[in-house]
């Protein structure tokens, strides 16, 4: 039976989910694949804490070279993460006419084009499912199950920490603080949760999706990114009332000559299916013109999960290998040669739905102003909520509005003018509603 030899750099919970699954599914694979597998070394610079794996000592390495440098290795796993050295582990191995499999969404998002463009030049494959939405196919749904269609939209819950938290808000009325020191207990959340609550680990995979689903190159800093820390309890319980959920949505939009890409808290009506989505789970939602509606959901993160996506990748490449072929499937959707820079649309000419909460003083006439203010600047309200009259810290009462479409520009304006009055005190909440019964 032909073996295939593999090396692994990074052995954290990834690499250690990988390691279990090769050896539980040995005899599986092999059947799947009709050759042997064999993980001949593991790099890391951590070879002496325990592992919840078996692997021989000899093994175990912390050099990488030892890997980048073994012409039987045919297939090189990058589980490492970061930027540095992994781009250029991973570069010198396709130097060296390796196959690479990796779950380093950071990496591809900042540097994929030069990695995917290395890549074509040396002939060789990468796989990245396991960057994406965990154990969810979406980067082989987009490069080959949907090739035919030209992809409308995607709306996605990308990151299982902010839809953890976001959910215990929901359901148990918890507020945000507490939610995330419960989520890093639990280890949801790092220690440094700042790429999973501001949404950037959201935008990484967005990054990589737009890609797959548009053949483009994609400049990650021209993606217009929010994240979930303004949230508080008073929008949820606003939100329940008016019929929606809160969540962290990564949309992207076709538009007629460029693409709408946002990350940012959203409303969406209670019967959405993504509204339904909790805990730490992902989802994508996509729209294609011959599909029409997909939806993918499961673990977006976690040692086995990963790890299955990983193998997924391992395999594919390996069957490739056999028949003694590569890059069957364009890296991006479409061949390099033919990829062009994508155009993603300016934030100020985004048009969707607002909800708006004033902090606002109690007296005649204030309401009327607010909206001749949002009137002026052509925004239309289509609700509004204003309970009781009892006053915040800034000696005001919330009101809240939700308007009909309007342009992003128009409502940045409309804000800004409110700031200068002195009928509203404090910071003016902002969450972008999608909802079709108010388009």
């Amino acid at each position: 039976m032909k073996e295939i030899y593999v090396g692994l750099i990074g052995f954290g919970t990834v690499g250690t989910g990988v390691v279990k699954l090769l050896q539980s599914s040995g005899q599986l694979l092999e059947k799947q694949l009709g050759a042997k597998l064999i993980l001949k070394k593991i790099a890391d610079l951590d070879i002496t804490t325990h592992r919840d794996v078996s692997v021989k000592k000899s093994m175990l390495t912390k050099d990488a070279r030892e890997i980048l440098d073994d012409p039987e290795i045919s297939i090189v796993i990058e589980l490492m993460g970061g930027y540095e050295p992994a781009r250029s582990f991973i570069l010198e191995a396709m130097r060296k006419k390796k196959h690479i499999v990796t779950a380093n969404k950071a990496l591809l998002a900042t540097h994929g084009n030069e990695i995917f463009e290395a890549a074509a030049e040396e002939g060789v494959d990468i796989g990245f499912e396991a960057s994406v939405g965990g154990t969810i196919p979406i980067i082989k749904t987009l490069k080959e199950s949907l090739v035919a269609n030209r992809i409308k939209s995607i709306f996605g819950i990308l990151n299982g920490t902010s839809n953890y938290i976001l959910t215990k808000m929901t359901d148990e009325g918890k507020d945000f603080g507490a939610v995330l020191k419960e989520a890093q207990e639990l280890g949801y959340a790092e220690a440094d949760p700042t790429f999973d609550i501001e949404g950037i680990d959201t935008a990484h995979k967005l990054a990589l999706t737009l890609s797959l689903s548009y053949g483009k190159r994609v400049k990650f800093d021209d993606i217009h990114i929010e994240g979930i820390s303004t949230i508080s309890q008073i929008d949820i319980e606003f939100a329940r009332e008016l019929g929606y959920r809160i969540k962290l949505l990564a949309i992207a939009i076709q538009r007629e000559d460029s693409i709408e890409a946002r990350i940012h808290p959203t409303m969406i009506p209670f019967d959405h299916l993504l509204a339904n989505v909790n805990s730490n789970f992902n989802a994508f939602h996509i729209v294609g013109d011959a599909a029409d509606s997909v939806f993918l959901y499961g673990q977006g993160a976690g040692m086995m999960p990963t790890a299955s996506a990983v193998v997924g990748d391992l395999i594919d490449i390996s069957r490739d290998i056999l028949k003694g072929i590569s890059r069957r499937v364009p890296l991006r959707s479409r061949r390099e040669d033919i990829i062009e820079d994508i155009r993603l649309m300016p934030m100020d000419d985004i048009i969707t739905n607002y909800y708006f909460r004033f902090s606002a003083v109690d007296r005649p006439g204030v309401l009327s102003r607010i909206s001749g203010i949002l009137g002026e600047n052509d925004i239309s309200i289509a609700s509004v909520i204003q309970k009781g009259r009892t006053q915040d810290a800034y000696g005001a009462v919330p009101i809240v509005m939700t308007t009909h479409e309007s342009k992003e520009k128009n409502v940045q304006k409309a804000l800004k003018e409110m700031g200068e009055v002195d009928i509203v005190k404090g910071e003016t909440i902002l969450i972008r509603i999608e909802d079709d019964k108010l388009k």
